[in-house]
């Protein structure tokens, strides 16, 4: 099985770059299947470089449409964190924005890159970024581990500070929060008034009870 490193779901393109996660979160997709529409996203291995990535990206578009001048969005979101390969990340989006100046480029993150790399990556994705979603996921330090399972401690404050990061550096975030899962539900209105105090936009995701 070859690795599917670029697959489109609702009409947008999504980059599956990695599956190495810093959280096991309880309600992740990739728990219960390992495909997204029929598009197996578990790699083969980690050994993928941009280049590989932008060939599958070519393919992807000439399918979609041959003599497309424009794309719709594309996001950085598949079965793991993406900015983990944060290098390949950056080479990727500069290809995009050279190669279609005009597209929007969504990083899906759990915010965690920061701490991961000892430094604030975000300043260097001003301009390849357009905009960043970050999974707040709770309220509290508390509730965010039991349901995210990071695996550092100091994970949901690291959450809170990239969110920021991003808001300081005027690049559009959203903090976003997964509801109901199995009947569970979040303080939404806390979750809102943390997302607000961050400069961040705030989005409620529904829990997908079969997945895509």
């Amino acid at each position: 099985m070859s690795n599917v490193l670029v697959y489109t779901l609702d009409g947008k393109i999504y980059i599956n770059l990695t599956n190495r996660c810093t959280n096991d979160c309880i309600f992740c997709l990739r728990k219960d299947k390992s495909d997204v529409k029929g598009q197996e996203l578990w790699l083969d291995d980690e050994n993928s470089t941009s280049s590989d990535v932008i060939e599958q990206f070519k393919t992807t578009v000439q399918l979609l449409n041959p003599s497309t001048l424009q794309l719709p969005e594309v996001i950085f979101c598949g079965y793991g964190e993406p900015m983990l390969k944060f290098d390949v990340l950056k080479e990727v989006a500069q290809y995009i924005k050279n190669t279609y100046p005009d597209v929007k480029i969504r990083v899906n993150t759990n915010g965690h890159a920061n701490f991961v790399y000892k430094r604030n990556l975000v300043p260097e994705l001003k301009g390849l970024v357009d905009e960043f979603s970050v999974s707040l996921n709770a309220p509290t330090k508390e509730e965010y581990d039991e349901l995210s399972k990071p695996k550092f401690d100091e994970a949901y404050e690291e959450v809170k500070k990239f969110i920021k990061s991003c808001a300081d550096e005027n690049i559009s975030v959203v903090a976003s929060v997964v509801e109901g899962y199995k009947g569970r539900h979040i303080d939404l209105e806390a979750c809102e008034k943390i997302a607000q105090k961050l400069g961040a936009k705030f989005r409620v995701r529904e829990w997908i009870v079969n997945g895509y």
